[in-house]
């Protein structure tokens, strides 16, 4: 028979006692983190693994929150977007997060949900599906593919009583709060640029465009009346009458040098906007409106962004006529 030494008593004593320990950390981190759990639907964009990777930094501007469980699906036929899922996937689940096969699985696993799928016609079905829990959902941009859809989902979150917002990165690119804000008083005009691809499943501004119109949006506010759009073969030119009087213009460039910016000309001064910083100032935001339920953008802005994108659409059909925001729904 052999003799029980001291360590032959121990060994398993002190396993089951580090696996206890274990257990009991891993239930206080995951008790730790009800409320602050995020879903991601739609793992078809670069925004949702950036997203993820800054949540992740553990940064005390994010107030704990972390993606757990992503849904992939995403764009179903628009093929820039459904090849990027595979490589999405497995850049997400290195750090840690959960693939589910659903948008209802999903959502008995987190508190709180960022809806990224890259192609704006799916986001209507998506985001009523996420209202009926009651969770506060954020929507990258474009918000819908449409103005009409773009209605329908704030009409959703009313009936559901759920706060959400949309917004592109570039409302918090440098220069843009500050402005608003009124760093140089009331602003009398802007003009603003970003890149301007297409894709034929949406609007023209709606896919890429839109960037630079939000800068516009940010600082001009909500009542534009008309648009006007002149396109060239290396830039196009959108301008927005205001009902003051004011003036706006979006310039698309299609080719040449690349960027994000613009100027903002107000009572006291005149405003560099941009150059582009990043996700995180519009993750912050993000974050303070999954605690605070207050979204940082008025909804009405969101809207008539739509319809100034889907006036401009209108204005290339009948050669560049001016197109009022009415004539589209607004």
């Amino acid at each position: 028979m052999n003799k029980l030494t001291r360590r032959d008593f121990f060994a398993p004593v002190l396993a089951a006692s580090i696996g206890l320990s274990f257990v009991k950390k891993t239930n206080t981190n995951i008790k730790s983190m009800k409320g602050k759990r995020v879903g991601i639907i739609g793992l078809d964009t670069s925004h949702s693994v950036a997203f993820t990777k800054s949540l992740h930094r553990g940064d005390a501007a994010f107030k704990g929150y972390k993606v757990v469980a992503a849904y992939p699906k995403g764009s179903l036929d628009i093929v820039s977007s459904t090849e990027r899922i595979p490589g999405y996937i497995e850049d997400v689940k290195k750090m840690g997060v959960e693939i589910v096969s659903s948008i209802s699985e999903l959502l008995k696993k987190v508190d709180v949900v960022l809806l990224e799928t890259n192609d704006g016609r799916r986001h209507l079905e998506q985001a009523v599906e996420v209202f009926k829990s009651g969770k506060r959902t954020f929507i990258d941009k474009p918000i819908a593919a449409s103005l009409k859809d773009a209605q329908a989902i704030f009409e959703a979150a009313d009936k559901y009583g759920v706060p959400t917002f949309s917004a592109s990165s570039l409302r918090f690119a440098t220069g843009m709060m500050e402005t608003k804000n009124g760093s140089i008083g009331k602003i009398s005009g802007a003009d603003t640029f970003s890149p301007m691809k297409f894709e034929k499943t949406h609007p023209d501004l709606f896919w890429y465009g839109i960037h630079g119109v939000e800068m516009l949006f940010t600082v001009m506010g909500t009542g534009c009346e008309s648009v006007q759009r002149t396109i060239g073969e290396d830039q196009e030119v959108v301008t927005g009458i205001w009902k003051d009087g004011r003036i706006g213009t979006f310039r698309g460039i299609k080719n040449g040098k690349q960027n994000y910016g613009g100027t903002a000309f107000g009572e006291n001064g005149i405003n560099p906007l941009g150059p582009y910083n990043g996700y995180d100032p519009l993750l912050i935001e993000i974050i303070n409106f999954f605690e605070s339920g207050i979204a940082p953008v008025d909804k009405n802005e969101t809207l008539e962004m739509c319809a100034f994108m889907m006036a401009a659409d209108e204005s290339k059909k009948k050669g560049g006529a001016s197109v009022s925001l009415k004539e589209v729904g607004l």
